[in-house]
Order: structure tokens, then sequence, then C-alpha cells
């Protein structure tokens, strides 16, 4: 008995040691064999609407990232939707890329790290919104144009420069719109690869196309030895405010006390994270207007507005939680780094008629309803975030998405340039799971970080040009050492501007004018103890504002010869 009880623990204990080994030999497989890279971005959404930044809506798949990997309440970005994602795909200012402002193409002398990647034998592929494409309108005709945004009329007329598009940028694959403001149930621009998708089916909605796409894209990945890059940049929640009836129902009644409520709820609850510290970032009130003024009527449709966004929000977490169960089931999840974020803070516009890249009608011809339908009660609030509306949360709502910042999308205040980021990649980051980092970091670090995780170099050449140096650092690094990434920060969009250290940040507000060097007075704010902006310290600390500005000065003259 004795013998057998003996024998029975030597076997246990000689399959503890198999066990053990063959998890050690898989370990070491996993670091030993390249990562794949998942990048996903979501356009115009606000500081706090994920649960895991202090918000309102239902994000456990977001929440799961930040809870197994980390959360950044200073990760900057360039303010708009097409400077930002020239940045993060070239590692670059958008200023040296051709993206000084939207609606022009990507240039061609610097190449994205879809082309790097692919060079070294990395599968590349991307979904959703491009945006940097030179936009242009259809026969230099307004009526002809917005036929076309309104599916009215066919045309052989390409979206754009057919080689800026993704597929000509490095992606071997691309679904998904050219163009930045779209129909979220009928989309113009929407393209595979270079060829016009023309119709779509009737249950259509770019957000959960976008994420059937990626996984389909994933699962044809995994079929080759080589790893991937995917970009997956979703179009929500960007306006028009067109959000599944399902999705929006879940926050029926939500937002009905307003926006100030909002704000202090968001507030309290990212002071209770550990987000921010009670001392160092004190509440602004909130900018945009006074919910108690607003009639009962007001009231009810400001809150439907805000319901749509966040279905929208939540509709991208229900994709984002097929992808991390797609990438599980593929054995994929522990070797992929997956990095979220937003392209800019909330958006305050209320797009009031047609024009340029907003639509008139739908492809039935039924008029599509703008906020002043809404407003003078021509429109009933149930119509709020269906294909016939064509809203815009406005200032008042994304000052409160973007708490606890003031500002939103455009500005180079905290509330305009700092957005939501989160890193999944446990592998390395010294076991600093679930921290919150709070050292400035910005988007154009991505493309050196995921070149140093892949161990592919920068090309010293493209194109047959010579190419400067990338902009960005390696994140891995800074994180790991507790250190930003960079010492001193620029920023600079239609006349906004801003010059960013550690522990100052002196920025002014855009006045609309792009490049023309019409500014506005500079305000410093010793970021490091008044993380709100609500104190300005420039009459107290002039040699220090003299010394910043003169630090902008010098970058915006290097940035000059660029902007053509």
């Amino acid at each position: 008995m004795h013998y057998k009880k003996i024998n029975q623990f030597f076997v246990l204990w000689l399959m503890a040691l198999v066990l053990i080994s063959c998890k050690a030999t898989e370990n070491q497989q996993l670091k030993s064999k390249k990562p794949n890279f998942i990048i996903m971005m979501v356009d115009d959404m606000g500081f706090s609407d994920p649960t895991c930044y202090g918000g309102d809506v239902e994000t456990p798949n977001f929440d799961r990232l930040a809870e197994e990997g980390l959360r950044f309440t200073r990760f900057y970005n360039c303010s708009r939707c097409s400077p930002t994602r020239a940045s993060l795909l070239t590692g670059k200012y958008p200023h040296k890329v051709g993206l000084w402002r939207n609606g022009r193409s990507l240039s061609e002398d610097s190449p994205t790290v879809a082309e790097v990647l692919k060079a070294a034998g990395y599968q590349t592929g991307m979904v959703g919104k491009w945006h940097l494409s030179k936009s242009k309108k259809l026969n230099n005709n307004n009526e002809d144009h917005q036929k076309w945004l309104d599916h009215q009329v066919e045309t052989q007329e390409s979206f754009g420069p057919v080689p800026s598009y993704p597929v000509n940028r490095g992606f071997e694959k691309h679904f998904g719109v050219i163009w930045g403001v779209i129909d979220y149930f009928d989309p113009f621009s929407l393209v595979r690869g270079t060829e016009p998708v023309t119709e779509v089916e009737e249950d259509f909605y770019i957000t959960d196309a976008i994420t059937d796409e990626a996984i389909q894209y994933i699962n044809e990945f995994k079929e080759r030895d080589n790893p991937f890059f995917l970009y997956i940049a979703h179009t929500a929640p960007h306006w028009p405010l067109h959000a599944k009836p399902e999705d929006m129902e879940k926050y029926k009644g939500k937002f009905d006390a307003g926006w100030e409520k909002m704000r202090d709820r968001r507030h309290a609850k990212q002071l209770a994270l550990g987000l921010f510290d009670a001392q160092n970032c004190p509440l602004p009130a909130n900018m945009g207007g006074d919910w108690d003024a607003l009639s009962e009527a007001e009231k009810a449709f400001q809150a439907a507005k805000m319901e749509a966004h966040a279905g929208m929000v939540d509709c991208v977490d229900q994709g984002l939680g097929r992808i991390l169960e797609s990438l599980d089931k593929s054995g994929e999840l522990e070797n992929t780094f997956i990095l979220f974020l937003s392209d800019n803070g909330a958006s305050p516009e209320t797009p009031a008629a047609p024009g340029y890249d907003r639509s008139s009608m739908t492809r039935a011809g039924d008029l599509m309803l703008y906020e002043k339908a809404y407003l003078t009660q021509k429109a009933d609030i149930q119509s709020v975030g269906s294909e016939l509306s064509y809203l815009g949360i406005g200032r008042a709502w994304a000052n409160a998405a973007s708490t606890p910042y003031r500002f939103w999308k455009k500005e180079s205040f905290e509330g305009g340039n700092n957005a939501p980021c989160i890193i999944r990649y446990p592998a390395r980051f010294n076991n600093l799971k679930g921290d919150i980092i709070d050292q400035p970091m910005h988007v154009m670090d991505i493309v050196p970080t995921v070149l140093a995780l892949a161990d592919v170099p920068y090309p010293e050449s493209f194109n047959q040009k010579e190419l400067l140096p990338l902009d960005g650092k390696n994140i891995i690094d800074a994180v790991n050492e507790n250190r930003p990434t960079h010492d001193t920060l620029f920023f600079e969009h239609e006349g906004g501007r801003a010059v960013q250290t550690a522990d100052w940040k002196l920025v002014s507000k855009a006045t609309g004018h792009k490049h023309k060097n019409k500014h506005l007075e500079w305000e410093l704010y010793n970021i490091s103890k008044d993380r709100t902006e609500m104190f300005n310290v420039a009459t107290e600390y002039p040699e220090i504002v003299r010394a910043l500005a003169r630090q902008w000065e010098i970058w915006w003259e290097e940035m000059q010869p660029m902007l053509i």
C-alpha cells in the first residue's frame, strides 16, 4: 500500500513536470514568435465615455483591455480626424506628411507602418475609415455633388486619388470608407480595395460591418504562418448620430438629468477609479449651455441625442468583444499587441444643413432631418438615431463626454487632444497589468513601438528619397522606465497651437484660420498641478511663456517648407 502511494505520487510529480515543461516551451515559443498587431481607433469619442474612464456607457470589453493592460491618461493626438490618422500611420507630425489639415492625401514621401511591415513579411489589412485621400467635388458642381453623396447618381469617378487608397499604401486588403462623414446605414465612399461598393444589405450598419470584416481578416491571417498587422478604424461615434434601436434603447432615460449631472457623475467615478487626484484635477464648469434653462421638449431632444451617442459607443464595444473572442479561439490573443484609442476629443459640431460631405436625403429619397427640424418641433424625437436624422451631440454634451477637461475636438486644450488609450500586451510591460499610466505619450509613438516589437527597422529611404527619422518614440521603453516618450510635444491645428512639457502647457485656442499666422494670445498652465487647465498663470511666469513660445516658433518654422 505504501509502495502504491509512492508510485502514485511519482506519477503525479512526473505529470506536473511535463505540464510545467510544456507551458515553459509554449511561453518560450510565444516570446520568440513575432507579435501580431491590432490598432483600433474610434472617431470623436470623449475621454470619459468608456466605463473604465468614468463613463456611463456599458463597455465591458474596453474594461477588459484596461484590466489586462494599461490605461493612459495623457495620450495625445492631433486634435482632428485626418491629422491624427496620418501621425498614427507614419510616426511623424502630420504637418510633415501632408495632413496639416483635413481633406488632403497622405504624402508619398513617408511610408506607412503597413508598407514597412509588409516589406518585412507581415500580412496587412485595414477595415473602416481612411480619410487620407484628397476629397473633391463631383464635376465642380454643387447639385451634382449632392446627388453623388445621396446615392442619386452613378458615376465612374473615384472618391479620391486611387494611388492614395489604403490598398496602395501598404494594406493588402481594405473594406471601408474613403471619406470622413457617412450615413451609417448606407455609407458614401464605401469600397473594397479600389472598387466601390454601390449597394448594401437592408440591415447594413457600418460598425457591425467593420467588426465582421475584421474577424474575417483574422481568420484568414491565421491560416498562414506570417504575423499580421490589422488597422480597425471605426467611424463611430462621429456624427451623424446613427444608432441601432436596440443599442440606443439600453440608454433610455440615462441622460435625462442633463450634461452637468453627467459631468459630475463621471468626474466622481474618475476620482474613485484613481485616474486623477482630486487636488490637481478640479472639475471646471460645463461649457455649452445651462440644462435647467431648456424647455422640457428641448431636454428630451438633447437626452435622445446622447442616448444615440452612447448606443454607438456600445456597439463598438460589442464588436471588440467578438474580435477578442476570435483571437482567443485562434490561439493568437496572447501574441497580439492590441492598442485602442480615439482620434480626438468629443465633437462639438451640430451639422446644420446638407453640403460638401453631408447628405440631404436617403437613397429612397426621404429628406434628412437636421437640428433645426427638431428644435422647431417639425420632427419627432423618436426619429433621433435613425437614418432619417442628421445630428451631432453639440458643445455641452461634447464637453461632458470629455470630462474632466475643458473644450473638445479641434482644440489643443486637453479636451481636444487628450483622449482614451488602452494597450494590452502583458508580455512586454514588466507586469504592469491594470496600471494607469500618467506619463505623456503621443499617437506618433505607435509606429516606432510597433516596429520595435516586430524587430523591423525603419527604412533609410522610400520611393528613392532619403527619409527623415521618425518623430515618435517607443512607448514600451518609456512605460517600463516610468518616463514620458518626449521632453516636449508640439501641436497646431487651424490656428490652435500648444507646446507641452511634463509640467507646463502653453496653449491658445483655434481661430479657424488655416496657417495664416493668425493666433490668439498664449495661455499657460502648470499641467502637472492643474490637469484641467483652469488657472492661466501666463502673467505670473512671463519667462516660461517666452521660452516655450520660442520653442514652438522654432518648431513651426521647421514645418513651413512641408505645408504644401
